[in-house]
C-alpha cells in the first residue's frame, strides 16, 4: 500500500539575513519525509501572497509562530491520511482551506513550506532525486544568471538599479559555465580593488561598491569579462534587473538624480542596449507602468529578454491579463510570489503555451534550500537566477546542478539562450 501523509512539523528559523522563516517538515507512514525552508523577499511585488508575520515586540514583528501554528495544526490535520503523490490536490486543499485570494489568513510561508516538503517526501518515498519526481524526463539544467554587482534595496551602493547579473551563454555545460563565472566574479573583485572600490556582498552576494551610475556598473562588468579572458556578449553576457517600481512613485522614475516618465526610461534602456551586451532587463518600469511595459515590448521585445516580475508576481490571474495586452516576452517565476509548487507549475506552463520564457529565481532572503534547483530542471525552466557564487545559501543551488549534472552523465545539457 502507497505511504500517506503522517504527520507534519513546522518551526521557525532563520534566513539569510537574520530574519526569522518557515520550515516544514512532513513524514510519511512509510517512514520516509521531506523538508522545506521558505525564502523571502526585499523587494516585493504588491499582489504577491501574504507571508504572515506575527508583529507585536519580539522580533521586530517579524517573527512567523502564527504561521508555524497554522502548520502544525489546521495544516496537519487538512492533510494527514492524504496521499502525498498528488500534489495538486494537496495543494487545492490548503488553497481551498486558507479561502483567501492572496494566502493571507494561513500564509503563503506557511502552505508553500508544506507544499514544497510533501514533494520532497513523495520523492523520498520513492527513492528517486526531486528533480526526476517533478519533471520525469528530458530534463535541461537552467542557464545561470549570476548576480555580481548589487543595488538597489539589496545593497546600500548608491545605484538605482538593483541587480547587475553574467550569463555564461558561450557553453552548453553547466560546470563549464560556473568556471567562466568564478573566473570573472573574481576578476572584476581584482579590478573593483585596484579601483580603490568597496568588496563588500550585498544580500545577494554580488559586489556593492559604491558607484555613480548604471554605466559605471555596466563597464566594469565587460572590463571583468574581458579580463577574465572572454568576449563579451559571445562568451558571457550581461542582465539587468532595476526593480524600477522601487524607485518609481506616481508615474515617475526618481532615477540617477533625474525626474523621468517611462518613454525617458524606455529611450535610456535602448541607449544601453546598444552600447553593452545587455540580453535580458526585468522589471524594466514599474508594476503599475502597464501601458509603459506594452511600449517597451513593442520597441525591444524582438532583441531582448524583457522579464516581468513585480507586474506578474508568478500569479496565472494577472500573468494571463499581461499575456492578452502583450506585456513583456518572459515571467520570473518565484514559488513564494504565489505560494503553491502547483500554481508555480501552471505559471510556467502559460507562458510555454504563449511563447513566453521562463525564469526561476530565489528571494533576497534565503536559505540553505536547494529545491528551486531541482524545481528548474524538472520544469525544463531554461533559466535561473539564485545570487552570485558567494555567500553558502546562493552557491548551495548552483552545486546542486553540478551534481544534477553528474547525475544525468552524457545526457546532460544546459539550455541556451532564445528569445
Amino acid at each position: 500500500m502507497s505511504a500517506t501523509i503522517h504527520f507534519i512539523k513546522a518551526r521557525e528559523i532563520f534566513d539569510s539575513r537574520g530574519n526569522p522563516t518557515v520550515e516544514v517538515d512532513v513524514h510519511l507512514t512509510d517512514g520516509s519525509w521531506g523538508r522545506a525552508a521558505v525564502p523571502s523577499g526585499a523587494s516585493t511585488g504588491e499582489k504577491e501572497a501574504v507571508e504572515l508575520r506575527d508583529g507585536g515586540e519580539r522580533l521586530k514583528g517579524q517573527g512567523v509562530l502564527t504561521a508555524v501554528e497554522n502548520v502544525n495544526t489546521e495544516i496537519n490535520n487538512l492533510l494527514v491520511d492524504h496521499s502525498p503523490f498528488d500534489q495538486s490536490a494537496i495543494d487545492g486543499l490548503m488553497i481551498k482551506a486558507d479561502g483567501t485570494p492572496n494566502k493571507e489568513r494561513l500564509g503563503a510561508n506557511a502552505i508553500l513550506g508544506v507544499s514544497m516538503a510533501v514533494a520532497r517526501a513523495a520523492a523520498n518515498s520513492l527513492n528517486i532525486p526531486l528533480y526526476r519526481y517533478l519533471g520525469g524526463v528530458d530534463l535541461e539544467i537552467p542557464l545561470p544568471f549570476f548576480n555580481v554587482i548589487n543595488g538597489g534595496k539589496h545593497a546600500d551602493s548608491g545605484i538605482d538599479v538593483q541587480e547587475f547579473l553574467i550569463t555564461p551563454i558561450g557553453t552548453s555545460k553547466f560546470r563549464t559555465g560556473l568556471e567562466m563565472i568564478a573566473d570573472t566574479y573574481h576578476t572584476l573583485k581584482k579590478i573593483l580593488k585596484d579601483k580603490g572600490l568597496e568588496t563588500a556582498v550585498g544580500d545577494e552576494g554580488g559586489f556593492a561598491p559604491r558607484l555613480k551610475s548604471t554605466e559605471e556598473a555596466l563597464s566594469l562588468l565587460v572590463e571583468a569579462i574581458k579580463t577574465a579572458g572572454y568576449i563579451p556578449g559571445k562568451d558571457i553576457a550581461i542582465a539587468m534587473d532595476p526593480a524600477a517600481s522601487e524607485f518609481s512613485s506616481n508615474g515617475v522614475y526618481h532615477f540617477e538624480g533625474e525626474k523621468l516618465n517611462s518613454d525617458e526610461m524606455i529611450n535610456y534602456y535602448q541607449s544601453i542596449i546598444e552600447k553593452y551586451p545587455i540580453i535580458s532587463i526585468e522589471d524594466g518600469l514599474s508594476e503599475h507602468d502597464w501601458d509603459g511595459f506594452k511600449k517597451m515590448t513593442e520597441l525591444m521585445g524582438d532583441r531582448i529578454q524583457l522579464i516581468g516580475d513585480d507586474i506578474f508576481v508568478t500569479n496565472p490571474e494577472i500573468f494571463q491579463e499581461g499575456i492578452n495586452k502583450g506585456v513583456a516576452n518572459s515571467i520570473l517565476i518565484k514559488l513564494n510570489q504565489i505560494g503553491t509548487v502547483t500554481e508555480s507549475i501552471e505559471a510556467i506552463k502559460m507562458a510555454r503555451k504563449n511563447n513566453y520564457t521562463t525564469m526561476i529565481s530565489h528571494r533576497s532572503g534565503e536559505t540553505g534550500d536547494t529545491f528551486i534547483a531541482d524545481f528548474a530542471v524538472a520544469m525544463n525552466a531554461g533559466q535561473i537566477k539564485t545570487g552570485s557564487i558567494a555567500r553558502s545559501e546562493r552557491v548551495e543551488k548552483y552545486n546542486q546542478f553540478l551534481r544534477i549534472e553528474e547525475e544525468l552523465g552524457k545526457s546532460a545539457k544546459m539550455s541556451s539562450f532564445e528569445i
